[in-house]
């Protein structure tokens, strides 16, 4: 009965896949970078509203094949936000109880959309602290506990089967130019960068993955170092990117760029990008975009010309109460005036 119900769980999930179209692709021309092409992969329009939405699939998929998840089982997830309410959709599609452990100061808009999927919020203090909360939990019930931060990179098929790596090549292949000189990509689990950079070297291709990393994160002192008891006592302040401890899915030999993006960075070039999309993104594409704004000014001056893709991580009206209101910007983050006078002098 437990392998019947697990072979109908998959046949959900996938059938569920089956009526959902590839994500968008859009593509940025921007004057001021003759030659150079930028590209927004719009993760925001899975049915869940976010990049996190193949993530979730991948890790229910990865757990419901190693026997880890059974019929009525709770799923007990530790996350930021995004990757809860992505999986509250698929505990819905399978008949299971879900909690995700998350810090207080989660946007309450993802905390709507995860009870909205029939999922609970488990709140704790600090981002350090969800791990051993959402271990508990799961002892506790006798649930499953997903992990995202240790299964997300060995849970995607890197090689192909229609991952976003796989998706953004031949979504490109009418594009001037069809091989990108940098896809961009900010961190969270780190199974999305290990997903790409591990895609590139399988397919033999020359684009350089870049990442680029928040404030109080140490993905990117890692990445430099390669000491893995680093930790941060603060946690990111851009949402489900940036993570205060090393995660066992960041793989940093996948990489072959870092950037660190101040907090304000992030902000500003999210309202920039909101200006040339005519709709909000959310900060962590704030992020990605300062990023891709660098590397083509690299290019521009460089006399290069080629094509940058980065990521629409979710939609910005999740956060009409944090990122997007500036009293809570001021007192958070600071001023991200002078970051946006410096994209405005990049455009001329």
């Amino acid at each position: 009965m437990t392998r019947q119900w697990a072979t109908q769980a998959i046949n959900e999930i996938n059938a569920d896949y089956q009526r959902s179209a590839d994500t968008h692709l859009i593509r940025l021309t921007l004057p001021a970078f003759p030659g150079i092409y930028l590209y927004l992969k719009d993760e925001s329009t899975h049915p869940t509203g976010s990049l996190k939405h193949r993530l979730a699939r991948s890790l229910f998929l990865y757990g419901l094949c190693n026997g880890w998840i059974r019929e009525g089982m709770p799923i007990i997830e530790a996350s930021s936000g995004s990757t809860a309410v992505s999986e509250a959709y698929f505990a819905r599609l399978l008949g299971l109880p879900f909690i995700a452990v998350m810090p207080g100061y989660t946007a309450r808009r993802k905390i709507e959309q995860i009870a909205f999927y029939g999922g609970r919020c488990h709140f704790v203090d600090s981002p350090c602290e969800i791990y051993a909360a959402a271990e508990e939990l799961a002892r506790e019930l006798n649930g499953h506990y997903m992990d995202q931060f240790t299964f997300a990179e060995r849970a995607t098929d890197w090689r192909g089967n229609n991952n976003i790596a796989d998706s953004i090549f031949r979504q490109m292949e009418s594009e001037p130019f069809p091989v990108p000189e940098y896809i961009v990509m900010s961190a969270g689990t780190g199974g999305t960068s290990a997903t790409i950079g591990r895609y590139l070297r399988c397919k033999g291709y020359p684009t350089r993955l870049a990442v680029v990393d928040p404030d109080n994160s140490v993905f990117l002192d890692y990445w430099q170092q390669r000491c893995p008891s680093l930790s941060s006592a603060t946690g990111s302040r851009i949402e489900g990117i940036g993570r205060p401890r090393v995660e066992p899915s960041f793989i940093p030999d996948a990489i072959d760029e870092m950037m660190r993006v101040p907090d304000a960075a992030s902000i500003a070039a999210m309202q920039w990008l909101e200006s040339q999309l005519g709709r909000r993104p959310g900060a962590s594409t704030g992020t990605n975009m300062w990023g891709v704004l660098q590397l083509a000014a690299r290019m521009r001056d460089e006399g290069r010309q080629g094509a940058i893709v980065t990521l629409l991580c979710d939609s910005g009206d999740r956060y009409l109460e944090t990122y997007y209101n500036p009293q809570w910007v001021a007192e958070h983050i600071g001023d991200p005036r002078p970051w946006r006078a410096q994209i405005e002098q990049m455009m001329k």
